[in-house]
C-alpha cells in the first residue's frame, strides 16, 4: 500500500509520500512515489502515485519518455498549455496503461492494475493547481471545499488534516501537520512506512524544495513523541463518565 498527500495553500503546494511497497509481509521494498518535471521560469509539475507498482512505473516511464523523445512523440506534459491539460494527459496515459496491461495479462478485471495519482504544479501565467486522477482517467481539481487530496491508505491520517488544515498556514505548519498525519498512518498500518519524501513548492518559484525524511530524523521523531504525549494528556483531561 502507500500514503500520499498533496495540499494546496495560499503560499503554494506541499507534497508528502511514503516509499513502502509490499506483496506480503516477506516481500517489502522501498520505491519512490513522487516524481517531478520542471522547466525553469516556465513550469513545475509533480506527480505522486499509489496502486499497482508496474502500472504506475509504466505511466511515469511514458511521461518521461515523451519529455526526451523526438517532437512527434506527443502529447508531452512539458508542452501542455495548462495544468488542466497536464492532468488530462496523465489521466489518459494512466487509463491506457491499465487497459494495455490488462490485455497483455488476459485478465478482464482492472482492479489488479488499478492506480490513482495526485498531480500538482504551476505553469507560467497561471495559479498553482492540484488534481487527483482516478484509474478511469477522469480527475478532479482541488478547491476551497477540497483543498487537499490523499491517495493510498487514507483513513488513518485524514482526521488530523480535516481538523487542523488552514489554507493560510505557513509551510512550517503544513509540514508539521503532514508529519502528524503520516505518523498516525504509520502507527496504524504496516503497509505505510518511512522514509518519507517531502516537497515544498512556493507559488511562482518554478522550483521545489525536496527532502527525504528517514526513521532517524530528529524532527520527525520529536513530532511523533510529542503528539503521542499530547493525545494522552488531552485524553486524561476529559471529564469522567458518570452515567
Amino acid at each position: 500500500m502507500t500514503y500520499c498527500v498533496g495540499m494546496r495553500l495560499d503560499k503554494g503546494l506541499v507534497f508528502m509520500s511514503d516509499t513502502r511497497t509490499n506483496s506480503g509481509v516477506d516481500n517489502i521494498s522501498t520505491f519512490k512515489k513522487m516524481f517531478t518535471w520542471e522547466k525553469p521560469g516556465d513550469r513545475y509539475i509533480t506527480v505522486m502515485t499509489a496502486g499497482n507498482l508496474a502500472t504506475t512505473q509504466g505511466v511515469i516511464s511514458v511521461l518521461e519518455e515523451r519529455t526526451k523523445a523526438p517532437a512527434e512523440r506527443k502529447p508531452s506534459i512539458m508542452e501542455a498549455p495548462t495544468m488542466f491539460q497536464v492532468a488530462r494527459i496523465i489521466g489518459e496515459t494512466l487509463r491506457d496503461e491499465i487497459n494495455r496491461t490488462r490485455s497483455i495479462s488476459g485478465q478482464t478485471a482492472s482492479s489488479a492494475f488499478s492506480a490513482t495519482m495526485i498531480i500538482g504544479g504551476q505553469i507560467k501565467g497561471m495559479d498553482p493547481k492540484l488534481f487527483m486522477v482516478y484509474p478511469e482517467g477522469n480527475f478532479i481539481e482541488a478547491g476551497d471545499d477540497t483543498p487537499f487530496f490523499q491517495i493510498g491508505e487514507t483513513k488513518y491520517g485524514r482526521p488530523i488534516l480535516v481538523r487542523a488544515y488552514d489554507r493560510d498556514m505557513s509551510f512550517h505548519d503544513a509540514i508539521k501537520l503532514l508529519m502528524v498525519s503520516f505518523d498516525s498512518t504509520i502507527k496504524a498500518n504496516l503497509s505505510v512506512a518511512l522514509p518519507l519524501d517531502l516537497q515544498i513548492y512556493a507559488s511562482n518559484s518554478f522550483a521545489g524544495r525536496n527532502r527525504r525524511i528517514h526513521a532517524s530524523d530528529p524532527y520527525y521523531n520529536l513530532i511523533a513523541d510529542q503528539w503521542s504525549d499530547a493525545l494522552k494528556t488531552a485524553f486524561h483531561s476529559l471529564p469522567d463518565y458518570t452515567g
